[in-house]
């Protein structure tokens, strides 16, 4: 096992709410191998973000590098957080979320998860339908309703709503059309241009989140800085 396969994988985990990989927003404090065994250990921002999202991103890290050929055992340490020792005690035990924080888990990882999704495919299509907009000025919102993903551009912003769509489990066919709710259904014309401002303030709020916080990561640990990866204004993850 080498560090870089182990470090290509922690880049299949997102942070939920700002829906980028933990490897570009510099979560990744340190990794090693030591023959079959991997130990990483993770920062956030500040002592204080939210127990289920840290749970939720160091479980997700365990997961995927415990699912690598070669690996027989992996640390997930999670530092400087006020649940740290909680935390590392139930990744260490397997114990689970709910195991892991008993009757404070009032919302199991599955449901958080899907909320985030459904979020950062709302963003997704924002953005998507916003680069389409720019490059067609003749096109008006109220237009959007019948836009299929096949006539979206060979861009990363499509790309990424594809992603995005298949993790829900939404059609992506290319007839299928692009202004659609979390169940995929296409919004009423007359919704259009309500429904595209909404995406719009949800798309702000993510890329608002983001920078925020590599700007605290970054004033926490200044040596974080070197592991951030530039953020693409129109679109972030691979």
């Amino acid at each position: 096992m080498r560090e870089h396969d182990a470090y290509t994988a922690l880049h299949a985990v997102f942070d939920p709410e700002l829906d980028e990989p933990i490897t570009d927003l510099g979560f990744v404090r340190s990794l090693t191998v030591d023959g079959t065994e991997v130990t990483v250990h993770l920062r956030l921002p500040t002592s204080f973000c939210s127990p289920n999202f840290a749970y939720l991103m160091a479980s997700d890290a365990k997961d995927v590098l415990t699912a690598l050929d070669g690996v027989s055992r992996v640390h997930v340490v999670l530092d400087d957080h006020h649940d740290s020792d909680l935390i590392n005690r139930g990744l260490a035990a397997d114990a689970g979320y709910r195991g892991t924080f008993g009757a404070e888990a009032d919302q199991d990882l599955d449901a958080l998860r899907l909320t985030f999704r459904r979020k950062a495919h709302t963003a997704a299509m924002e953005r998507a339908l916003t680069r389409l907009l720019r490059e067609n000025r003749e096109l008006t919102d109220d237009r959007l309703h019948d836009i299929t993903l096949a006539d979206l551009p060979d861009h990363r912003t499509t790309h990424a709503l594809l992603r995005r769509r298949a993790a829900l489990g939404l059609d992506t066919a290319p007839e299928a059309p692009v202004l659609v709710d979390d169940h995929g259904k296409p919004y009423p014309r007359e919704e259009v241009p309500l429904r595209l401002r909404f995406a719009r303030s949800v798309r702000i709020s993510i890329d608002g989140n983001a920078h925020f916080c590599r700007d605290l990561l970054r004033t926490r640990y200044p040596e974080s800085a070197a592991d951030q990866t530039p953020r693409n204004q129109e679109v972030h993850a691979s």
